[in-house]
């Protein structure tokens, strides 16, 4: 798989993390040498996920508080010489029926290019983020945060995660569940009882998951967490938390005890809570408090880093030093992990990539399309798994195969970058790309043009390798007279079956290109 270049000079970056409760920007300066400084750090309360969780729709307050906030960030960013600005949106965002609107109002208000992502992916970078700053020597840590709509739970060493989970469960969630919205009584322990039991029913089986692991230390993070330890450090410690403080489950009880007694505005004025919390922290604290009960875990340490961290440490991996030593990115290993589990055909599939790299690299010199390096990076991965559907039935296949790559909850990816290879694949045989299919009319114009060339490169590939056998070892388009286009197939044998198959898409190829397509085959020895 390709290598990215390293970069020659310094550059700045920013990272911007949508969440259902809060937005949080990170700036910073990378060094060619992959240190890099932060410039600044900044987060904004915007209740994204307020009053979405009963119709799942975001509401248009809502939006526009978070519209108004990204803006100022990418202005802010900007300003500071940013190159790049990376920018993902969590629960409330995912799950919304009206996702698409958001995201594109983003686009077209903020200049934000932004990306949903999964459950997941969310617990990943959550994971990096966390434990990149963190030393854990040899020890195995948990890692529990709570967001305004989901919670995501980890399992995993300073290397690797070993689980991660991703369960709807949040303080803003839970709180639109449990209480009305003008509700300022305290909270009688009969209704937090009914709370940690629904808490109890939905975290269950991820606690069943959990149990064989051996845990040595406990990190939680996000507002919530960092907010309830807070309290805590003022109640226990008389003074503001502090990185190396760790809160025992009996103080976290006693904190929750006084938070329910008091009633709305008493809660914001207790030492160390942030008073715009206070209305959903009980909610919150109800998500961890049950997950100690059950585990049976003494206490945590709260961290500051997240999700916003982890988009950093993801991206410094994507142009480290290592890939050059041939160690595997996250996306690869996720294509992988899907492809081998269901025990796909790995020569044809790597061979399949390496035709299809050749085919859209040639074709980008004789200026057939016009894709760069993303569209290229999705279409390997996209040939490696093109035929894993016939794991189920090899008959449609391609359907089969786009549901695996739908549902497989690909880790490294967001959810554009997702439907753009599960399209791919889905046509890779039959029928053309068309708006009457609801997911590729739902995709921008580039990323349908993405999915139409990636599919007819993907199409003849495939049927490159028709047999099986390797017979043809390399593949280019080159430039024909007037508007044709030749496919060179070179082969040392015997390719009668590769050339039928590709000949069967020149219809295809010429309505994608709106050019003409002859084949040619070319012996190994003529070369």
């Amino acid at each position: 798989m390709e290598n990215p270049e390293l970069p020659s000079k310094s550059r700045v970056v920013g990272f911007i993390d949508i969440g259902t409760n809060s937005i949080r920007l990170l700036l910073v300066r990378i060094n060619p040498n992959k240190t890099y400084q932060v410039l600044t750090a900044q987060k904004e309360v915007v209740r994204l996920g307020e009053g979405e969780f009963i119709e799942q729709t975001l509401q248009p307050e809502a939006m526009e508080r978070a519209i108004t906030v990204c803006r100022k960030f990418a202005e802010l960013a900007r300003q500071r010489q940013a190159e790049e600005i990376i920018a993902v949106a969590t629960s409330a965002t995912r799950e919304a029926s009206n996702k698409a609107e958001f995201i594109q109002r983003l686009k077209d208000e903020a200049g934000l290019d932004v990306r949903a992502i999964s459950g997941l992916e969310e617990a990943r970078l959550i994971y990096l983020g966390v434990a990149s700053g963190v030393h854990l020597a040899d020890r195995q840590a948990l890692f529990v945060d709570i967001g305004g709509g989901s919670t995501e739970i980890i399992v995993g060493d300073q290397q690797q995660y070993h689980l991660l989970d991703s369960l709807k469960l949040g303080a803003i969630r839970l709180t639109t569940m449990f209480f009305l919205p003008d509700e300022k009584e305290p909270i009688s322990p009969i209704r937090y009882a009914l709370i940690q039991n629904y808490v109890r029913n939905i975290i269950v089986r991820t606690i069943q998951r959990v149990q064989p692991y051996k845990i040595d230390v406990v990190y939680g993070s996000s507002g919530t967490i960092l907010n309830l330890a807070d309290i805590a450090a003022h109640r226990f410690f008389k003074r503001k938390l502090e990185r190396e403080d760790e809160i025992t489950h009996a103080q976290l009880k006693e904190v929750i005890q006084v938070l329910c007694e008091a009633n709305l505005e008493e809660r914001r004025q207790i030492p160390g809570i942030n008073p715009e919390r206070a209305d959903i922290i009980i909610a919150g604290a109800a998500i961890i408090d049950t997950i100690m009960e059950e585990l049976k875990l003494p206490s945590f340490r709260p961290s500051e880093r997240g999700l916003r961290d982890g988009l950093l440490i993801d991206y410094l991996s994507r142009t480290d030093q290592s890939l050059m030593l041939g160690q595997m990115t996250v996306r690869e290993r996720s294509v992988l992990h899907l492809a081998r589990t269901v025990n796909f055909d790995e020569p044809h599939a790597r061979h399949v990539a390496r035709l299809a790299l050749q085919l859209y690299d040639s074709g980008y010199q004789i200026g057939l399309h016009r894709l760069g390096r993303w569209e290229r990076e999705l279409l390997e991965y996209a040939a490696l798994l093109h035929d894993i559907g016939a794991f189920l039935s090899y008959q449609n296949h391609q359907m089969h195969t786009y549901y695996l790559i739908r549902n497989a909850d690909l880790l490294g990816f967001d959810q554009k970058e997702i439907t753009i290879m599960a399209l791919a694949s889905l046509h890779h045989r039959k029928a053309l790309p068309s708006k009457k299919e609801p997911e590729f009319a739902a995709l921008d114009k580039d990323s349908q043009t993405a999915v139409k060339v990636l599919g007819i490169i993907l199409r003849l590939s495939e049927s490159l390798d028709r047999s099986h056998m390797g017979a043809v070892h390399r593949a280019r388009f080159v430039s024909g007279d007037k508007r044709e286009v030749i496919l060179e197939m070179f082969s040392d044998q015997d390719c009668q079956l590769e050339q039928w198959g590709v000949e069967n898409h020149l219809e295809a190829f010429e309505k994608t290109f709106n050019r003409p397509l002859v084949v040619r085959v070319i012996a190994k020895s003529s070369v």
